[in-house]
């Protein structure tokens, strides 16, 4: 045993389960913590944020990107409330995350004292395990039984430490039981689900698969069982990178966020196989599609859609248990027209990205991004327009790691995922993509990320507009309140706080600007870099509903659709038309 302050038994605990970064601001109530971190700053390293939202978001990408435990703390009242949206990001998204909260020293709790209140019954709603420490000697027991918690439930740990507590010094003596964590394990899967369900997708015409967050590690096994049975693939937004984004199977996405070809593909469709997600937009898929759901949380099962079939299984074990049968499915017109779709629809992206005849668009530098990004980059999106474009751009096929603020899909998280990738990533290139919006609302951490020296490309997305909002409000023809922006200079708010800024409003510049991106960063370049990106103000077009197969929609829904979002039928047919044009109809 060895005699140390608890403050340092309980970061000596993060370090036995790999943990080498914490994010927070010190303060009364956690000093003793953040002592335990300068004795122990060899192995865990601190980071120090401008706002702990922004640590608490950092920390949910941290464990977005890498699957391990992201850690985050606060101090007692205000450094603990401001935690909220990171770890309801956490909650939402479940990944594992744990937060350290400071208490006043037990001897004036419930005495009205200074930043004094009630923690626990505040964290309730958000935490799967929510814990007051009550004597020193067992802080490293429930930091220990905190991360467990955490990765088993996947979600948010809660421990409020008094301060008494972490000053006070404990024979400290490291657990001997194996920090082991079966993030991907693999179950036995019932042998009837595989010939029931094998049975109802050689039945179907037009089967799709529909991947979440839950595969994410398992793409091999997803391509496989998608080439072998002929089935195009939507992912959820928050599972971009389940499958390769260039990979010919590859559809995209569905929802305001997604792609032409996912929402055709939804309207064509006969069989969803619904794997490894909970996706919360699926109430508004046609709803005349048999389904099968496969997850390994019974209660996740029909929880946002009726289903026809249950498998209760991971994902992972039960497509590996369908490509043993060794079945297989041709391929056909459906696959053949899903992937014509897709192309069709990548072309029209690219036209986008070489006009700027009205104005910059998002998508000339989306396309300069895929280009040089790296194939272990790191991809931070904030929420908004902004989501759109970044989901739509990004080049996931390699060993690129992507972090979105899902479900609860909070503003500001840009910025914060820009650092976590830079942190949890090291060899890689991180990057963060934000709206003016969001990015007003986290933009002083900036000077977290030069304090550390991390070479972050923060793209800033400059319309003078909550453009999602203001889309919104279209939509429901409300008047337009609210949604305007006062404009600054982002590039020259980097330059004040001791980053490099950049401007661009046209093609060329795009390319002038991140041809010199490139040189600096290949120079070993230290500090971060905001691209202020100055982007003409029509709305990305919404994928959500697509109006375009004059078999399902009137001549002047289609012509008002087309002539709105600037978009050629005729370049861009519909799935439907493309089925038709080889005999094939639902």
């Amino acid at each position: 045993m060895t005699k140390m302050i608890a403050g340092q038994a309980l970061i000596k605990t993060l370090e036995d389960w790999g943990v080498d970064h914490v994010y927070g601001i010190p303060g009364g109530s956690i000093n003793h913590t953040v002592e335990g971190l300068f004795l122990e700053k060899a192995s865990v390293k601190y980071i120090q944020v401008r706002h702990e939202e922004v640590g608490a978001i950092a920390a949910s990408a941290d464990a977005k990107y890498t699957g391990k435990i992201g850690v985050a703390f606060g101090s007692a009242g205000p450094g603990a409330t401001h935690l909220f949206n990171g770890l309801y990001d956490a909650k939402m998204d479940h990944v594992p995350l744990l937060a350290l909260v400071g208490q006043v020293p037990q001897a004036i709790m419930n005495t009205n004292y200074f930043q004094e209140f009630d923690e626990v019954p505040m964290f309730s709603d958000v935490a799967v395990y929510n814990r007051t420490i009550t004597t020193a000697e067992q802080i490293p027991y429930v930091i220990n039984q905190a991360i467990r918690e955490a990765y088993r439930q996947k979600g948010v740990s809660v421990v409020v430490i008094p301060e008494n507590l972490a000053e006070a010094e404990i024979d400290y003596k490291p657990t001997k039981t194996p920090k082991v964590v079966a993030n991907n394990y693999s179950q036995t899967v019932d042998p009837k689900a595989i010939t029931d369900t094998l049975a109802m997708i050689k039945a179907a015409k037009h089967p799709l698969i529909y991947a979440g967050r839950g595969l994410l590690g398992a793409r091999d096994v997803l391509e496989k069982f998608s080439e072998q049975f002929s089935i195009p693939i939507i992912n959820t937004v928050p599972a971009t990178g389940v499958i390769s984004t260039d990979h010919p199977n590859s559809i995209g996405t569905f929802g305001r966020l997604g792609s032409k070809s996912g929402f055709e593909a939804l309207q064509h469709a006969d069989l969803i196989l619904f794997l490894a997600s909970e996706f919360p937009f699926a109430r508004f898929w046609p709803k005349n599609i048999k389904i099968i759901q496969v997850n390994n949380n019974p209660f996740d099962i029909g929880k946002t859609v009726d289903v026809d079939y249950a498998v209760i299984s991971d994902a992972k074990s039960y497509l590996q248990g369908m490509i043993d049968t060794g079945e297989t499915v041709d391929e056909g017109v459906w696959l053949k027209a899903n992937r014509e779709n897709r192309k069709n629809w990548l072309t029209w992206l690219d036209e986008l990205a070489e006009d700027d005849s009205h104005g910059l668009n998002p998508e000339t530098v989306m396309k300069k991004v895929a280009e040089i990004s790296g194939p272990k980059d790191t991809f931070g999106v904030d929420t908004g327009n902004v989501s759109e474009w970044g989901v739509r751009g990004v080049p996931m096929n390699h060993e690129q790691r992507f972090a979105i603020s899902g479900l609860f899909a909070t503003m500001g998280f840009g910025l914060p995922a820009g650092l976590a990738g830079a942190l949890s990533v090291p060899d890689s290139q991180a990057w963060s993509f934000s709206g003016d919006g969001g990015f007003a609302m986290v933009a002083p951490d900036l000077i977290t990320e030069v304090r550390y020296q991390l070479p972050v490309i923060n793209v800033v997305f400059s319309n003078k507009r909550f453009g999602f909002i203001y889309h919104e409000q279209v939509q429901t023809k409300q008047h337009f309140y609210g949604v305007d922006l006062t404009d600054a200079d982002w590039a020259k708010v980097a330059e004040g706080f001791g980053a490099i800024g950049f401007t661009v409003k046209t093609i060329a510049d795009v390319v002038k600007v991140f041809g010199d991106i490139q040189k600096l960063q290949a120079a070993g370049n230290k500090k971060p870099i905001v691209v202020n990106a100055i982007i003409q103000s029509d709305d990305p077009i919404p994928t959500d509903f697509m109006p375009l197969d004059p078999e399902l929609y009137d001549q002047k829904m289609i012509d008002q659709y087309a002539t709105a979002f600037h978009i050629d039928p005729k370049k861009q047919p519909s799935l439907g038309a493309l089925l038709r044009a080889q005999g094939d109809t639902l």
